[in-house]
């Protein structure tokens, strides 16, 4: 079912909920250039037991794309918007990269709205300043053709790549045709998000998903985010940097895993 999503900010977000709307809720979070399907495996693999709500962040898909610099609170609060148009006020949050930042954000300022968090191929600081403000004024100038090599090379590893360059070629051409606009706004949240200092404040029972294939967040990076959350588990996939796409089946059994032991902890608590 489409929602009707409306920022407070006037800008229209596309959201869809699959599922039985009485189920436990998921919330995914898609990463930078990447739009709702990336959760296509998942949501389909989950939607029988959960409400799966899917969006295009700001910038993406078929959302609207503002011009200027986005932020890491502006996204959160779209999320934020997102579960509050489907009527939920609690959810299991699974974020990759970008939507792993975003989920981190939720988790800290919002903990009330956070049932559970899975954090995939993410960081509480990815990258550096001056690697996205040099990513961000280049799609400005040569929009998303001139990084789409170079993002497709970080999002999937060599071997994949290799095994399926049908799929590969396929997501890139999708890639590209987003807005260079909207992914600008996005490099800019990240360039300037270090959620570092606050990640002692995550209280939510927390899954970290790392790639051992992975170059934009490697291993250290999730071991380190992982360690700054009280009692958050870890779990490696030999995949890339979108390890949902890589791995499907094993990504869903550990979010699936995670998120049922969460729900009966909670039951226990009541």
């Amino acid at each position: 079912m489409k929602l009707q999503v409306e920022a407070d900010d006037g800008v229209r977000l596309a959201a869809v909920a699959h599922g039985d709307p009485r189920a436990p809720v998921l919330l995914f979070l898609n990463s930078i250039g990447c739009d709702q399907t990336l959760w296509d495996p998942q949501v389909e693999a989950l939607e029988g037991k959960h409400r799966c709500l899917v969006f295009d962040a700001r910038g993406h898909g078929q959302s609207e794309a503002p011009p200027g610099d986005y932020t890491m609170e502006r996204l959160g609060r779209d999320a934020l918007t997102v579960l509050d148009a489907a009527g939920v006020a609690r959810a299991h949050l699974c974020g990759l990269s970008l939507g792993g930042v975003v989920g981190q954000w939720l988790a800290i300022q919002s903990p009330e709205r956070v049932a559970s968090l899975t954090l995939a191929n993410t960081a509480s600081r990815i990258g550096s300043v001056e690697s996205w403000e040099t990513r961000r004024l280049r799609v400005l100038e040569a929009g998303l053709d001139g990084i789409a090599d170079m993002a497709v090379e970080r999002f999937f590893s060599a071997a994949f790549r290799s095994r399926r360059p049908q799929f590969v070629a396929e997501f890139r051409e999708r890639f590209t045709r987003g807005s260079g606009v909207g992914y600008a706004g996005c490099c800019a949240a990240l360039r300037d998000a270090d959620l570092t200092p606050e990640l002692a404040r995550i209280t939510a029972p927390t899954l970290v998903i790392g790639g051992a294939l992975d170059v934009s967040t490697p291993l250290a990076e999730a071991a380190a985010l992982a360690g700054g959350i009280a009692g958050a588990r870890r779990k490696v996939l030999t995949a890339g940097h979108l390890s949902n796409l890589e791995l499907p089946e094993a990504f869903t059994a550990a979010l699936q895993a995670h998120v049922e032991a969460a729900q009966t902890r909670s039951l226990h608590r009541r």
